[in-house]
């Protein structure tokens, strides 16, 4: 980005008085190639770790979003305490699938964006709102997704206006759809979902919900070589977060632990976990 006026010390105007309340958009009027879509990529094949599995379910008193902790490269195992779960805001939080590095990054301007909202209109966005905003960065990183790259992210939130919380899920092209009750999305989606479809009620309580998703990252390890389970060897558990009225809270690693080692415990004696009744 241009530098300060070395005789004055001093930023330009135009970066003190942004015409627009969107950083993103400031961003790429100032310095578009530091946008993550914008990005030259190496010749040839890319390589880069890709983030696995994220749930969501929804409770009453707000919503649940928890991510594993794998990421892969190919056959092999990249890294095996990846973090895929970050808040967004005090109300919202963003879990991530896909290209690892560029989810990271997609994810921090995301942040900046919802700060830089708040700052320059003195009001924080709704979370209809910052759904969209999201949308409308997975969009302009298509170009990458196409060549491989992409990020696929789930939303969640608490909605202060209907008092309820929200899931929203994304394709590479930036589409957005509302998810009721759960979602999943990454390479062990489809385990999860089922696992999940099974087992959730619409009226679970906080701790119910949490052990829900928990369970639901299990199945997908279980059947899903990208999805890592719970480590018990190396204490590297679900990350687990809850949002509500209140606002975004991660579960401790204390308490993570407890409920992994729990669900853990209980699958040594059913290993394809809890029934659902038939009727």
């Amino acid at each position: 980005m241009e530098a300060k006026n070395l005789s004055t010390g001093r930023l330009p105007a135009a970066f003190l008085t942004p015409g627009s309340s969107s950083f993103m958009d400031f961003l790429g009027s100032h310095s578009p190639e530091m946008l993550p879509g914008n990005r030259k990529l190496p010749e040839g094949i890319v390589e880069a770790p890709h983030g696995t599995t994220i749930v969501a379910a929804t409770f009453p008193g707000g919503v649940v979003l928890a991510g594993d902790r794998r990421a892969t490269m190919g056959n092999m195992i990249a890294q095996r305490d990846i973090e895929k779960v970050f808040p967004a805001d005090e109300y919202s939080a963003v879990g991530i699938a896909g290209t690892a590095g560029l989810a990271v990054e997609m994810v921090k301007l995301f942040q900046l964006e919802l700060e830089h909202f708040e700052k320059v209109e003195g009001a924080t966005l709704s979370l209809e709102g910052k759904a969209n905003r999201l949308s409308t960065m997975i969009r302009g990183n298509l170009g990458m997704a196409m060549q491989g790259l992409a990020v696929v992210p789930l939303f969640a939130g608490w909605d202060e206006g209907r008092e309820k919380g929200r899931i929203f899920s994304y394709d590479v092209t930036g589409g957005r759809s509302e998810e009721h009750g759960f979602a999943a999305t990454g390479s062990g989606s489809i385990f999860a979902r089922g696992s999940m479809k099974k087992l959730y009620r619409p009226d679970l309580t906080e701790e119910e919900a949490t052990t829900l998703v928990v369970q639901a990252l299990y199945d997908a390890a279980d059947d899903d070589s990208a999805t890592g389970g719970p480590d018990l060897a190396r204490r590297i558990f679900p990350i687990v977060t809850v949002i509500t009225d209140e606002g975004f809270r991660r579960l401790t690693e204390d308490e993570s632990s407890a409920l992994a080692r729990s669900v853990t415990e209980h699958r040594l004696e059913q290993p394809d976990g809890p029934r659902a009744a038939l009727l």
